[in-house]
């Protein structure tokens, strides 16, 4: 049989009119290859345990697992004690259950009782990873589906229903069970998924061979950790294909180097444009290739571009706190400029946590009367975290002082664990689609240079991070006027310069409320800008693809929500409409610039090489 005949077999079957030949392709035809293959795919199931076992028997990996289990456990237990802890409620909750599963059981014995033609329709939510046609025409699996669905949304409603848990615990709560949930879901396993168990059968395994072979190489790469590779890192290199923007290296410090790149234009603005990216991450994030780059699309607009490429930190650089990161990261830059350009009024730009530290560094500016930046851009920026997201799962006193008592060992945190919890944020998108492609359909993923960019991930150093955590998730003091640099005591209502603020509207890390929140904590104006997409291609969207949609509306006054219903939407990118916004504060231009200069040598040509090195 064609495997078109077998598709139509298995799309065109209804539970009352089941083909006998829909079910060849569950079938094992070659025993003996199958045999074999499981016996490969053991041997490099093997491979990956001994990668996994090995550092740790050296001492070369500290096994941190067991901290968030035993938060998850511990957070988890406060909600089956409410419903344990009384007969009734707990016998309610198990009829709720049980009566939704007696549903399945009899929508099932309808279908199968059906007339050609005749389809019960499926009241439960549609789901990509259920989108293969057998997860509804095989019985076997929609029951599977439809059990998981049922069971899955009852958990969370126990977690929503659960009285007397604070704030916290209840986020803490929801967060897990979506955590386990999406491990849980039967597309995860081979005998549950259909399109899984086809593909091993059509291939006798060997799927499971190669699968197990990369899931021993990605926790060798990970050095006993799974690094779960999202992307084809072979087809990508910074400074060849990524980050390519002409420019060079004209200043450097222990935490930076500041970037100055070539003008494109024969007049440009006066006031040059400075970017602080989050040292989180690597900054070319804003310069993946010439199509998506944010810099060189501002080269181009006749801006004369810096950027701060942050060090990936080390040892050396432990106690390098926020206050470090402000004079020889933001400070230093703006000196850096004011040598190469004889300019002391520039434009800013902070993306992210970049953009946190640059809020700060103004609300220190302004205790010290320096007024050299002159307007604020804010990419997905959080001033105020009461809003701040699922990010505040892994921050709570408890599991702070942990995190503290891990960094002081080596003095910084390794970029693969904040990967692992931004992944974590959307795990059901970044961490189990690749699970099943890579390991159990044994596929090798498609190159996307977004993806690398998000593996090149970069460590933190202990003080600053630390600070970072505590000041602004833990305590939020930045928003309520209480942080500490420097030996001030800052204020946001201190900051009176103009901000463009950029908030996305399906952020997971920036959520668009809370960004909406911060702005009105400023004491100038605040021009609030909401983009389509999210955290990255919301911000990252050139004009010419023509995706996406922006919504301006004023001052951030009231609630989101109200803002938002009465807020004009504008198709396409939001960078010329933020442009045009430069140009109000300050048109004036003058001949474009080189690099340095003249006063100022280059160290080297960008992208340089802080941003090489790599976790």
């Amino acid at each position: 049989m064609t495997d078109k005949t077998e598709e139509a077999a298995r799309g065109g079957a209804t539970f009352g009119t089941i083909d006998p030949k829909a079910m060849e392709p569950y079938i094992v035809k070659d025993p003996e290859a199958m045999a074999m293959n499981v016996a490969r795919m053991v041997e490099n199931l093997g491979k990956a345990a001994s990668a996994w076992i090995e550092p740790r028997e050296k001492g070369e990996v500290a096994d941190t697992v067991s901290e968030p289990m035993a938060d998850m456990v511990k957070t988890m237990s406060k909600v089956t004690e409410y419903w344990m802890s009384d007969p009734r409620r707990a016998l309610e909750a198990q009829t709720h259950l049980l009566g939704s599963y007696f549903e399945i059981w009899s929508r099932s014995l309808r279908r199968l009782a059906e007339e050609p033609g005749k389809e019960t329709p499926d009241p439960l939510r549609k789901e990509k990873r259920f989108s293969d046609a057998d997860w509804v025409k095989n019985p076997f699996f929609d029951v599977l589906r439809q059990v998981y669905i049922v069971t899955a949304d009852w958990a969370e409603r126990l977690v929503a229903d659960t009285q007397g848990l604070d704030e916290h615990t209840r986020h803490k709560a929801q967060f897990y069970m979506r955590q386990i949930t999406a491990a849980l879901s039967p597309a995860n396993f081979v005998a549950t998924n259909p399109e899984l168990y086809r593909e091993t059968i059509a291939s006798n395994g060997a799927n499971l061979v190669k699968g197990m072979k990369m899931l021993a190489e990605d926790i060798r790469a990970g050095h006993g950790e799974l690094r779960i590779r999202q992307t084809d890192t072979s087809k990508f290199a910074v400074g060849k294909n990524l980050a390519t923007t002409p420019g060079q290296v004209i200043a450097q410090s222990d935490v930076c180097q500041v970037i100055q790149y070539q003008a494109t234009t024969d007049k440009v603005l006066k006031r040059p444009l400075l970017i602080c990216p989050p040292w989180i991450n690597k900054f070319y994030i804003l310069d993946l290739n010439p199509q998506k780059s944010f810099i060189k699309w501002c080269v181009d607009q006749g801006h004369t571009v810096f950027v701060i490429s942050w060090v990936n930190p080390d040892e050396r650089h432990k106690d390098k706190d926020w206050e470090s990161y402000i004079r020889e990261g933001v400070d230093f830059a703006l000196e850096t400029i004011e040598k190469a350009t004889g300019e002391k009024e520039v434009n800013a730009i902070g993306y992210c946590v970049g953009g946190t530290l640059l809020t700060a560094a103004l609300a220190l500016h302004a205790k010290e009367k320096n007024r050299r930046i002159r307007s604020a851009t804010l990419f997905t920026t959080q001033v105020d975290f009461t809003h701040a997201g699922d990010l505040k799962v892994f921050v709570d006193e408890e599991q702070l002082s942990a995190l503290e008592n891990r960094m002081s060992e080596h003095g910084y945190l390794d970029g693969s664990k904040m990967a692992a919890a931004f992944n974590m944020l959307r795990s059901s998108e970044l961490i189990w689609p690749y699970f099943v492609n890579n390991y159990l359909k044994g596929q090798e993923p498609l190159p996307f240079d977004l993806l690398y960019w998000n593996s090149d991930s970069t460590r933190m150093p202990a003080a600053n991070h630390s600070y970072y955590l505590r000041n602004c998730y833990l305590n939020n003091t930045l928003s309520k006027g209480e942080m500490m640099l420097a030996g001030k005591k800052l204020a946001l209502k201190d900051i009176t310069i103009p901000i463009y603020n950029l908030a996305t509207r399906e952020d997971h890390i920036a959520p668009a409320q809370s960004v909406f929140l911060g702005s009105q904590k400023f004491g100038g104006p605040v021009d609030f800008v909401l983009t389509g997409s999210g955290h990255i291609a919301g911000v990252v969207n050139p004009p010419d693809k023509g995706k996406y949609q922006f919504w301006t509306g004023g001052p951030a006054r009231g609630n989101y929500a109200d803002w938002f219903k009465d807020a004009k939407e504008t198709p396409g990118s939001w960078w010329p409409h933020w442009h045009a916004w430069i140009e109000a504060q300050d048109d004036r231009k003058v001949r474009a610039r080189v690099p340095g200069g003249g006063h100022l040598n280059a160290i080297e040509e960008a992208p340089g090489s802080y941003v090489m090195a790599r976790v």
